[in-house]
């Protein structure tokens, strides 16, 4: 079973960055495991941001966020980064880490295996 912990999030200005940290422990390492960040607003489904596949050299984002945000991970350190610049309001959710005990990436939240408790970004207009 892994553990993740998600930190990083806060209050930002519109055209402000923010960058999301999420923590594994356990076990089990995500070396080589996909990983994936999710967001989620009340009374909306969970959706899709971003993955990367265990070695890093791919990745794959939601269209909203293409060319704002970037996905990275450091498996020395058991660690997996959301990097987000040129925030909008409409970027305003909880965001939520999740581990595939896989190295195949996907973008359905159900295909994961594990997820972090979230931590909440809200960007003012």
């Amino acid at each position: 079973q892994v553990q993740l912990v998600e930190s990083g999030g806060g209050l930002v200005q519109a055209g402000g960055s923010l960058r999301l940290s999420c923590a594994a422990s356990g076990r089990t390492f995500i070396s080589t495991y996909a990983m994936g960040w999710f967001r989620q607003v009340p009374g909306k489904e969970r959706e899709f941001v971003a993955t990367i596949s265990w070695s890093g050299d791919f990745t794959y984002y939601q269209d909203s966020v293409k060319g704002r945000f970037t996905i990275s991970r450091d498996n020395a350190k058991n660690t997996v980064y959301l990097q987000m610049n040129s925030l909008k309001p409409e970027d305003t959710a909880v965001y939520y880490c999740a581990a595939r005990l896989s190295p195949i990436v996907v973008v359905t939240p159900q295909l994961y295996d594990s997820w972090g408790q979230g931590t909440q970004v809200t960007v003012s207009s």
